[in-house]
């Protein structure tokens, strides 16, 4: 009897030694499972933030790149739609204390129509015939430009007299089926070039060349 309680014993102290090693060896596989997945979560969230970052920083890159090229591009010269013959200068008789005229011929160097329009420092003094209009591509006419002469103090030489007038030539890209009429310059003024600031060359009578080169 003695036997077989010892024998119940020692078999119950091996059958716990048997299930301590399993109980511990299945503890740790789960708190080895739980730090994996703690690891690969923590893992994939710096992933994503740095994926998110990255494309942040992606994203920022190309809006930089765009402002950067819309200044660029704000830099540019504007391309001439218009051709003026004269190109930077007006040309007129010096007859003191009268109206004198000039000349200039405008075409439409565009492959689209384009409307223009004069302005003038001294509109008092000074006007243009036409005032504005809309060419078709490669039309061009010859616009006139009046200007009074004021008559110079002490019988002074216009030469040494500095004159303060200018003119400048306005253009706007318009569609075919618009009708000219000058407040498309204000309504679009975004959109409207200055193709020349013209000055004024005063001819002498007795002369075939310029007495004044001052633009005005």
């Amino acid at each position: 009897m003695a036997l077989a309680n010892e024998k119940s014993v020692s078999d119950g102290k091996l059958w716990g030694l048997c299930k301590l090693p399993f109980w511990h060896s299945n503890n740790s596989s789960v708190t080895a499972t739980s730090s994996s997945s703690v690891a690969s979560s923590s893992f994939r969230q710096q992933q994503q933030q740095q994926h998110n970052g990255i494309s942040v920083d992606h994203h920022s890159n190309i809006h930089g790149s765009l402002n950067v090229s819309s200044v660029a591009k704000s830099l540019l010269p504007t391309r001439r739609r218009l051709s003026l013959d004269p190109q930077n200068k007006l040309y007129f008789p010096y007859e003191p204390g009268k109206q004198v005229k000039s000349a200039i011929r405008i075409k439409n160097t565009s492959k689209n129509p384009v409307a223009f329009k004069f302005q003038t420092t001294g509109p008092k003094s000074c006007y243009m015939r036409p005032p504005g209009g809309i060419l078709a591509p490669d039309e061009s006419l010859i616009a006139t430009v009046f200007k009074f002469v004021e008559p110079p103090d002490n019988n002074e030489k216009q030469v040494a007299k500095k004159s303060r007038v200018k003119f400048k030539v306005m253009s706007l890209k318009v569609k075919e089926d618009v009708d000219y009429v000058p407040e498309l310059f204000d309504e679009r003024k975004d959109e409207v070039a200055v193709e020349q600031v013209l000055g004024v060359v005063f001819l002498d009578a007795e002369r075939p060349c310029p007495v004044s080169t001052r633009e005005t």
